[in-house]
């Protein structure tokens, strides 16, 4: 026996109570659960601890840091085994050399990444997706890796620049579908898509997937599903409601995420409207999701990205400027109007509807301003007897755009957020690992579930959070013998302390290729990570190989039907 666990409280995945036992483990795979008589070549005493089956991530964003970072930082630290990546159909894989440079330039834009980072770090051993699993294969991983299709980078790899002009042709779609089948074959978990308002690219140009009419959605989600296997998931716009899904559902006949179901104050029913909707699919016999996340949307920025604003039409041109002609754009009155009267309209599914009170000073970049750090911009605004809008980008140009701010998105209502994750057609999700590395980092989401919402607020108990984060999420995308603790399956675990576990606070580090900084937070109360039976965290934090040979993770290409 290569390791014996010993004593712990198990949480094994299912949702039943936890019992006390052993677990031992060979090979890499789960060899005994209950009392194990032999001893292993490594022995843990884990009383007074958990152990439950390694945290399933799957809404994560790594596709372009994998390929230079292996380890995924900062997730297998945080509890996390197995990540999805390929959400929202953001992908860099299908991708021709000249579209390189656009491909990052979209990201940049819709993910909130550095430009000279994507540069400076993607390794790009690799044109079709295929090759790209092929060389995450090669290349190793310290996680176990599942990428979906992304549709984004499938229209721009077969239509070029017409993909974010028009919808595509017959040949064009055949074509699409063509590959999708290819990547199903190679092992996608599904296909991937994005119809959301605020996800746009570089200047502003919708992504390419949101010019996908209803027939070529229909097409490659149809292709995707030909042989029984794999998930549709999309983030939804307003062309995609969901009883639009449940059509797409029944003619593939595969299960669709649903993302992002967030609940936004100014529109306080929307998302359990979804849920419900969601719930009546499911009882005409259609498998479909609501993503929902547990942790409130708190965003960093600065007015040279103004990510949380970028949803509003009227917002465009400052996306399509840089550098003194942004600042030029953020002083014309006109901009500013159009945006005052956007805002005053109808609350959207956008990230931002007018609540100032939500949208905080961070940290100001002179002297002479330091009084405005950690204040809102409501106050302050109304203090200087300004339209917040106007103060807010007022003090910006006169900072050269360097003021840091924080807003206060979605899911700030802890009641109905504990409502959300407690309803049954809902997966606890969506912590966009590997984006907006500079506005916030939610890769510790599990443990924040673990903790705060199970043991200090008691909105689902220990069994349930571990359920899903686990089996549930390995029922849905059919990830097989992962999610529980059972004898055969691969030995992906995580022991952890029920008293103390949770996340700590956001910190900001310099790790980047190139020393860019990007957000991170720290695990409480873990005491260990496995990853096909290899330490990959201690209670110190990641334990890091010395070697990419070494490293445990595997390419998820086989999945259930």
């Amino acid at each position: 026996m290569d390791l014996v666990i010993r004593g712990a409280d198990i949480y094994d995945g299912r949702g039943g109570a936890p019992y006390k036992g052993d677990v031992g483990v060979s090979g890499g795979r789960i060899a005994a659960v209950g009392t194990v008589d032999v001893k292993g070549a490594e022995e843990i005493d884990a009383s007074g601890l958990a152990l439950m089956p390694g945290i399933i991530d799957s809404h994560t964003h790594f596709d372009a840091q994998i390929t230079w970072d292996p380890w995924c930082t900062p997730s297998p630290a945080l509890g996390v085994t197995s990540v999805l990546i390929g959400n929202c159909g953001f992908t860099i894989a299908p991708c021709k050399a000249p579209d390189r440079d656009l491909i990052m330039k979209n990201l940049v834009q819709v993910e909130g990444m550095s430009l000279d980072v994507l540069r400076s770090g993607i390794a790009w051993d690799f044109e079709t997706f295929p090759e790209y699993l092929d060389m995450l294969e090669a290349r190793g991983s310290a996680l176990n890796v599942g990428a979906f299709l992304g549709h984004s980078s499938l229209r721009t790899y077969v239509m070029g620049d017409a993909a974010t002009e028009r919808a595509a042709n017959d040949d064009e779609i055949a074509e699409m579908a063509r590959l999708v089948r290819a990547a199903m074959a190679a092992g996608a978990v599904g296909f991937a898509t994005s119809t959301a308002p605020q996800h746009n690219g570089w200047g502003g140009v919708p992504m390419p997937s949101r010019l996908a009419d209803a027939r070529e959605l229909e097409t490659l989600v149809t292709a995707m599903g030909e042989d029984g296997q794999g998930v549709f998931m999309l983030t939804k716009g307003n062309t995609t409601d969901v009883p639009y899904l449940e059509t797409v559902a029944a003619k593939s006949g595969r299960p669709v995420m649903i993302a992002a179901l967030l609940h936004n104050p100014t529109n306080p029913e929307g998302t359990f409207k979804d849920l419900a909707a969601v719930a009546a699919a499911r009882a005409n016999g259609r498998e479909l999701w609501g993503q929902v996340s547990c942790c409130p949307l708190y965003m960093d920025f600065s007015l040279k990205s103004a990510y949380p604003l970028e949803g509003l039409t009227a917002w465009k041109p400052a996306m399509e400027a840089s550098g003194e002609a942004l600042k030029a754009v953020y002083a014309s009155e006109a901009f500013r109007q159009a945006v005052k009267d956007e805002l005053s309209g109808p609350a959207g599914v956008r990230l931002f509807n007018g609540e100032w009170d939500k949208i905080e000073v961070t940290e100001t970049a002179r002297p002479e301003n330091r009084a405005y750090d950690q204040k809102k911009v409501a106050g302050l605004a109304e203090a200087a007897g300004k339209h917040p809008l106007d103060w807010m980008l007022d003090l910006a140009i006169s900072e050269d755009l360097d003021t840091l701010f924080m807003a206060e998105l979605l899911n700030t209502d802890e009641d109905a957020v504990g409502r959300m994750m407690q309803d049954p057609n809902a997966s606890v999700a969506l912590s966009d690992a590997g984006a907006h590395l500079t506005f916030f980092c939610d890769a510790g989401f599990g443990l924040h579930l673990m903790g705060h919402w199970s043991r200090d607020l008691g909105k689902l108990t220990l069994e349930q959070a571990t359920h899903e984060l686990t089996a549930k999420p390995a029922a849905i995308y059919r990830i097989p013998e992962r999610g529980e603790i059972k004898e055969g399956f691969h030995a992906d675990l995580l022991l952890f302390d029920p008293k103390t576990v949770g996340r700590g606070p956001k910190r900001r580090v310099h790790d980047l290729p190139g020393g860019a900084p990007r957000l991170t937070t720290d695990a409480v109360g873990v005491e260990g990570v496995w990853v096909n039976g290899v330490r990959v965290a201690d209670a110190k934090g990641p334990v890091i190989a010395d070697d990419r040979e070494t490293l445990p993770g595997r390419v998820l290409r086989a999945f259930g039907s």
